[in-house]
């Protein structure tokens, strides 16, 4: 039986494609008939990778329109509405009960109660179409991102999408060309960039504590089977991919923080990547055990790999070690480890610090020990506003940081580059395990851009 491993994406291709998107940039972004929203002039470059610390005109409330409000989406709701100046305006979900949830907190904030659609999946377009919008907000299934980003810029909004921003190459490249034909930003929401330890550790690197970096290792290992075979949740669809795609789906919950370390698309950028996939079994494993041998969810064929393991080589000759495991009876990782000359940090499974000349040889330090003297200024600064948030705080600081860089006319933490960048390991891993490991060059979404060093808007000190 031959097995699918393309990488088609399950919906089909609307609006402009790349070629379509490359003419049309070239005219100015007028050839796409955008609404406008106010850019600074200065901000406003001529040349590509025209997204590189990209400044919109201030604007004094930011005005939210959410795709998806199932858990992540309404989580996201409820941070917004702890946020000064943000005005929710509009929500849309395929299910009707979630839009009314999400109205209802909103009402019960004591705000005006945003429209609400749900008329069917493509009811964005209606949502993107508004002109008292500046923002849509997309949580929806992975293979929605991509259409309700695009429908956002085209329309004049910015668009911030939860993650992967993307599944193909092609996809990535689409949202940086509209991004860039548009003059909006598409930011990926990866909120594990602003976890406490690895921010901390962002912060240790900055100050050349690990001295110069050689190695990371990272990923996302967490035991998905029961999610997956729970049809009233998000096993619809996240099942759909492991039943069609070999690679690693998910990879941007570990590079992310590692990305930034090793300065990606910022003075140093991801040259290759080789990825290996061991042998399919925990899914079936796991139906079987859970619902017999003769059950129809025993006969569905797995194409995921339990663990796709991929390397990535960096042009300043660092190695990344990304792992993909959500097959496995395991505890939650994502096997965070930061090396350089003079030291390594680790996150799992306890938080441990190694500092030559610091700590005791061949031993490691708990990470306690280094929260008074490098914990990150943002950390310090939202420590007590992000409390009770999902995630341990860091999904509320990722959304008051969006909302600020909008609000003070800032570049935004993450731009359409760095969610393209890691996005793209999704289609490259399986690529490679297709080709027996074969490596594969990765596309420099930046033109060249990253080729400039520039600091991370996280480390300006005068904006944390």
């Amino acid at each position: 039986m031959t097995v699918r491993r393309d990488f088609a994406p399950p919906y089909p291709m609307d609006g402009l494609n790349r070629r379509e998107l490359v003419r049309l940039g070239a005219l100015g972004a007028g050839g796409l008939m955008i609404r406008s929203l106010p850019v600074a002039a200065s901000t406003v470059p001529s040349t590509k990778a025209a997204m590189i610390d990209f400044q919109a005109e201030p604007m004094d409330v930011v005005r939210i329109g959410f795709v998806g409000v199932g858990l992540q989406g309404t989580s996201h709701v409820e941070n917004f509405l702890k946020i000064d100046g943000v005005e929710i305006r509009a929500v849309c979900d395929i299910v009707e009960d979630r839009v009314a949830r999400a109205q209802r907190l909103v009402v019960e904030a004591g705000r005006e109660q945003p429209t609400g659609y749900s008329r069917g999946p493509r009811d964005f377009e209606r949502l993107c179409d508004r002109s008292d919008l500046d923002l849509v907000f997309c949580s929806t299934p992975w293979e929605w991102h991509v259409p309700v980003c695009a429908a956002a810029m085209e329309n004049g909004k910015h668009a911030a999408t939860e993650v992967p921003m993307a599944l193909t190459v092609d996809d990535c490249w689409r949202l940086v060309e509209t991004s860039e034909a548009t003059r909006r930003h598409c930011v990926m929401m990866e909120n594990c960039n602003y976890d406490r330890f690895e921010m901390m550790v962002l912060n240790m690197v900055k100050q050349g504590v690990f001295g110069e970096l050689l190695h990371a290792r990272c990923g996302y290992l967490h035991d998905l089977r029961a999610v997956k075979h729970d049809m009233d949740g998000e096993g619809a669809w996240r099942r759909a991919h492991s039943l069609t795609t070999n690679g690693d789906l998910y990879p941007t919950h570990g590079l992310g923080p590692v990305a930034q370390c090793l300065d990606i698309n910022r003075g140093n950028a991801i040259s290759s990547l080789s990825s290996f996939g061991t042998k399919t079994r925990g899914l079936r494993r796991y139906a079987v055990e859970r619902f017999g041998l003769e059950s129809p969810q025993a006969d569905e064929i797995f194409v995921l790999s339990d663990i796709v393991t991929t390397v990535l080589q960096t042009a300043a000759g660092e190695t990344v070690v990304v792992t993909h495991d959500t097959s496995s009876p395991r505890p939650y990782s994502r096997d965070y480890l930061i090396q350089g000359t003079r030291g390594l940090a680790r996150k799992y499974p306890e938080p441990l610090i190694s500092i030559e000349g610091r700590s005791e040889p061949h031993r490691w330090d708990p990470a306690e020990e280094y929260f008074k003297e490098f914990d990150h200024p943002v950390w310090r600064r939202l420590e007590e506003a992000s409390a009770g948030a999902g995630h341990g705080g860091m999904d509320f600081i990722e959304d008051f940081r969006l909302v600020e860089a909008l609000r003070k006319g800032r570049p935004v933490d993450m731009d359409v580059y760095d969610g393209a960048m890691m996005s793209a390991v999704v289609e490259l891993s399986g690529r490679s395990i297709a080709a027996g490991g074969q490596p594969q060059d990765f596309p420099d979404f930046t033109r060249a851009g990253w080729k400039n060093p520039r600091p991370l808007e996280v480390m300006r000190t005068d904006r944390s």
